[in-house]
């Protein structure tokens, strides 16, 4: 059973009125989300090693995010995902994919997300967030290869940009091997309208 989470979380924009909330994805967002993903990241984002971890997986029980504009328009996407680390089998999530309209690029809406994303992350008691990303960009949340050297996402990455953020410290030391999917599987249907 999908838990729906109702929260609003205004995001101020530019010292303006809020432009856009965050609210927990439901299933009437999957196609705009799914139009926005394509629109953000183009066609070869299925056949990223991150999405091998995502495929047939349920997002992580209320780490789905949407932030939509004044007339409900999906503005931004984040989903987290769980995931088992390497040989201890230590648990973690996965963010990803981050996405915003590219015509909002710049409005602070992908940064208000991650804020959200991680705050939401650490309520709900998880210990570690990975991900596939830019440094630069996910440096100001905290995130760094440093504790990241010991561990592999499945298929081809570009080792570097395999960043983790601790939520409890020392949630990372000692983990080692290649990140596994965890968590809830899609059901029979949700499959056949993902493909």
């Amino acid at each position: 059973m999908e838990m729906s989470v109702e929260m609003e979380m205004p995001v101020e924009i530019g010292g303006h009125a809020p432009a856009f909330v965050m609210v927990a994805e439901t299933a009437a967002d999957v196609a705009a989300r799914e139009a926005l993903l394509d629109r953000a990241m183009g066609p070869k984002r299925r056949k990223k090693s991150s999405e091998k971890l995502r495929r047939g997986r349920r997002p992580s029980e209320g780490l789905a995010f949407v932030a939509c504009d004044a007339s409900g328009g999906v503005a931004g996407t984040v989903r987290l995902w769980d995931v088992s680390l390497g040989e201890g089998g230590a648990a973690a999530l996965l963010l990803g994919p981050l996405a915003v309209d590219p015509s909002l690029k710049n409005a602070g809406i992908g940064s208000a997300l991650m804020r959200h994303a991680i705050a939401e992350a650490a309520r709900l008691g998880h210990n570690a967030i990975l991900l596939v990303g830019d440094a630069p960009y996910y440096a100001r949340f905290g995130f760094s290869a440093e504790k990241t050297g010991s561990l592999a996402m499945p298929g081809p990455y570009e080792r570097h940009r395999l960043l983790a953020l601790e939520l409890v410290e020392g949630a990372l030391d000692g983990v080692h091997g290649t990140l596994k999917a965890a968590g809830r599987k899609l059901k029979a249907q949700e499959l056949i309208s993902a493909a």
